[in-house]
């Protein structure tokens, strides 16, 4: 194994080739928000001296490893020091190559740069292109707005998580061209809560400029709040916090208190905290999810959607979509959607009954399982992407996709293609323990040839903003969907039905 070596800013690093990549991990993007940094923006990284090894992935967000949504295992370090990326270029090259940039998903609570650990390879052999893939803050560290606890001792900002993200794409811009990429030709991606951050990034102004093409996987594109509604929470959780660090209900919500307990909280304790408040959420608040960003004024200005119907988004390319059965994984302690009886009934209860008969008529049989999954999965992911396709339409080019392939297991447990399905198809997951057995009944084959197109398409994206003649672009007038299964086809406004009584239904997306 030969190592490498390489200057940036901060000092220089020693990354290693391996199977014909050159791979750099752990590499720090930003200083450690640690101690007076807790809760705030990302800093400068002060210079190294010597040379650091990047030949380890740096440690994970704090997270829960055993709650709601399962989290990496106790081997994988844990700290808050996590503020890190990866690169992976090819062995060789001569011209700067395109950049894909990756934000993971996991509810903006579990996951990490290191939890598919190949990630990345088989699209930089094929590009070729630079693969850079971040971690940043999670859970109340990075997705809870606590600056009404601000004093003048203390200083508490927010969407800590979505500034970490805007601080590795400046890294990005900065450094890339020394690992081989072009810094003007950087196509941003992500699935999941890392589609939801690349649908509001290009609502937010200090992320103009530092890509030049954007596709949402998944994106649960409208999980964005007021500040009335993230301050209700934060105050929820101070209280849930001061239960777990004191067992007893705080007494005092003060800036000072609450500041404090924040500042001086252990961090296992904030996680916990974290994991209470997810769980507690989705029935007192149904369709929402407790960890977002939030319409801060400053940072995110204003509801991404509604800056992608002014045209104030980033007028960049876009590839958006969603897998065919969203709703369909989150059962039991996953499920976080609007999928049992009591939630609907609250989300239906403040709408017109006209609008209601209308939506139930295309989900018959709800609130059963599968229709409630579907309707669930519908307003958290599909129906937000397709009303942010059909307004960025009009200022940039869109394409749309829906992923429908699933092995036969997965149609067999009624899963089908389910949330998260496709990341299995674009990182060549199926040759690993799970993939084989998702295809142990059959499937497999088809399934990565679907794959293989999909990652074509993909880097075509990320080459020059073009994908094949067989994917027209979307409008709103046709609506044409590339719909990737056994065999691609084009449909022209997929789920029309459901499409206009969801707009009745809740007008406001």
């Amino acid at each position: 194994m030969e190592s490498l070596r390489v200057a940036v800013s901060g000092g220089e690093l020693q990354g290693v080739l391996r199977r014909g990549l050159r791979m750099w991990r752990g590499i720090p993007y930003a200083a450690a928000p640690v101690g007076p940094l807790r809760f705030r923006a990302p800093q400068p990284l002060a210079p190294w001296a010597g040379v650091r090894s990047a030949v380890e992935f740096g440690p994970v967000a704090p997270q829960d490893r055993n709650g709601q949504f399962a989290g990496p295992p106790t081997s994988v370090p844990m700290s808050e020091d996590c503020l890190t990326l990866n690169v992976i270029a090819p062995a060789a090259s001569t011209d700067p190559l395109p950049v894909m940039v990756f934000v993971h998903g996991g509810a903006y609570s579990v996951g990490s740069s290191r939890e598919i650990r190949k990630q990345g390879e088989g699209l930089v052999r094929q590009g070729p292109v630079v693969f850079v893939n971040v971690n940043y803050r999670l859970g109340g560290l990075g997705y809870l707005d606590f600056s009404q606890f601000s004093t003048r001792a203390r200083r508490f900002e927010s969407n800590l998580g979505l500034r970490d993200q805007v601080a590795a794409l400046e890294w990005v811009r900065d450094n890339i061209a020394v690992f081989g990429g072009d810094p003007a030709n950087v196509t941003l991606f992500g699935e999941s809560a890392g589609g939801n951050a690349v649908t509001t990034l290009m609502a937010v102004p200090a992320a103009s400029g530092l890509f030049a093409r954007a596709i949402a996987q998944s994106s649960p594109a409208n999980a964005i709040y007021p500040p009335a509604v993230a301050g209700a929470w934060a105050r929820d959780y101070v209280e849930l916090l001061s239960e777990v660090v004191d067992n007893s209900s705080t007494e005092s919500t003060s800036p000072e208190d609450a500041g404090t307990l924040l500042a001086e909280a252990d961090v296992d304790d904030l996680v916990r905290a974290t994991t209470r408040m997810q769980l507690l959420t989705p029935d007192r608040a149904p369709g929402t999810v407790v960890l977002a960003p939030v319409i801060d004024g400053d940072f995110l200005p204003e509801r991404p959607l509604d800056a992608f119907k002014a045209g104030r988004a980033a007028r960049v390319p876009l590839i958006i979509g969603t897998n065919d059965r969203e709703g369909s994984l989150f059962r039991g302690r996953l499920d976080i959607l609007a999928t049992t009886p009591p939630r609907i009934r609250a989300i239906f209860a403040n709408t017109r009954k006209r609008s209601r008969k209308a939506l139930k008529a295309l989900y018959p049989g709800l609130p059963a399982r599968r229709p409630a999954a579907d309707f669930g999965g519908d307003l958290a992911f599909w129906y937000p992407s397709v009303k942010v396709a059909e307004r960025h339409a009009r200022f940039a080019r869109v394409h749309f996709y829906r992923f429908d392939i699933a092995t036969r297991l997965l149609r067999l447990t009624g899963h089908d293609a389910t949330h998260g399905l496709e990341l299995f198809a674009l990182f060549d997951r199926m040759d690993g323990l799970f993939g084989r057995m998702l295809g142990m009944l059959g499937g497999r084959a088809a399934f990565t040839r679907a794959g293989a197109r999909m990652q074509a398409e993909w880097l075509s994206f990320a080459r020059d903003g073009t994908v094949s003649d067989a994917w027209p672009k979307y409008t709103q007038r046709k609506r044409r969907t590339l719909i990737i299964d056994r065999v691609d086809r084009v449909e022209q406004d997929p789920r029309g039905e459901r499409r206009l009584a969801w707009q009745e239904f809740v007008p406001h997306v």
